[in-house]
């Protein structure tokens, strides 16, 4: 049952991320308390009308609803373990970013400490929090989820996974995974055209589209996968895809091959296993099993 009778709320952590996540907590008519280590950290949010807590217990103290936004998972046992006695009856939503082993470490600790737990993965940067793009991936107790879904609508699209506490962060890493790489991909590219004088600005006017548009594959190749033939008719195979032009032209510009190196290794492991003909998306076979 949903229920949004705009509860007491504190956050713990006031970096750029916290900060964001209780100002559009007060924008929302949230009655808010922050902790940070640095309390400078809370003036702004003061301005807005926050109350700021001077210890983390005291903090705890005024919320019912406890949002934890730290620098990581040893940060959030250094700050929670001492407050398991003022947590228990509470609920805490953990936004820090942790691996899923350690969000299911907390949600079994919050268990023992009779704490309502909920685990989530922010899928957006500070300034997107509140906006339609900003989106939130949670697990862990679906009570929780579902009694302060409005809570968290006020920071973007909600998406519920599923009790196993885990699984909300194994989403959000295996996205930054396909960001990073990306990302790796693009400033490999403005690399390769700067000694001819391209700047990254113009560089990128050109990636954004073709890269947006290839997005479009991931459809196909996730049928592809999904469906274990990578015979299937209509892929690229992997003897084409093979990168030694791409790998040339990037020594020849004077810059690391590093990034086309860990694909071409990808691609090349498959051909070495009898593999050329079979599509592009069989690269998968190489990750899951690695070398």
């Amino acid at each position: 049952m949903t229920t949004d009778n705009r509860v007491q709320v504190s956050v713990l952590g006031l970096g750029a991320m916290g900060s964001a996540l209780a100002g559009a907590l007060l924008k929302a008519g949230y009655p808010t308390t922050v902790w940070n280590r640095s309390p400078e950290k809370a003036e702004h949010l003061v301005a807005q009308g926050a109350e700021a807590a001077a210890t983390a217990r005291d903090a705890v103290r005024a919320g019912r609803v406890v949002i934890a936004c730290l620098l990581d998972h040893a940060s959030v046992q250094e700050v929670l373990d001492p407050l398991a006695d003022e947590l228990a009856g509470r609920t805490l939503i953990n936004v820090t970013t942790t691996t899923p082993a350690q969000s299911r470490e907390s949600a079994a600790w919050a268990a023992g400490a009779g704490i309502a737990y909920l685990d989530g993965g922010i899928m957006a940067v500070p300034h997107m929090i509140g906006r339609p793009e900003s989106s939130i991936l949670y697990s862990g107790s679906a009570e929780v989820f579902h009694q302060y879904q409005p809570l968290l609508d006020t920071w973007g699209t909600s998406t519920y996974f599923g009790e196993d506490a885990g699984l909300a962060s194994l989403y959000d890493l295996a996205l930054l995974a396909s960001m990073y790489v990306m990302f790796a991909g693009f400033v490999h590219g403005a690399a390769m055209v700067a000694p001819a004088g391209v700047t990254a600005g113009r560089f990128a006017a050109m990636a954004a589209p073709w890269l947006t548009a290839m997005t479009g594959g991931f459809h196909g190749f996730a049928e592809v996968i999904d469906g274990g033939d990578y015979t299937v008719e209509g892929q690229q195979s992997l003897e084409f895809s093979n990168l030694g032009d791409l790998l040339a032209a990037s020594s020849d510009q004077g810059i690391s091959t590093e990034v086309v190196e860990m694909v071409q290794r990808l691609i090349q492991r498959q051909i070495d296993a009898g593999h050329g003909e079979e599509g592009f998306a069989r690269i998968i076979e190489s990750i899951k099993q690695p070398g």
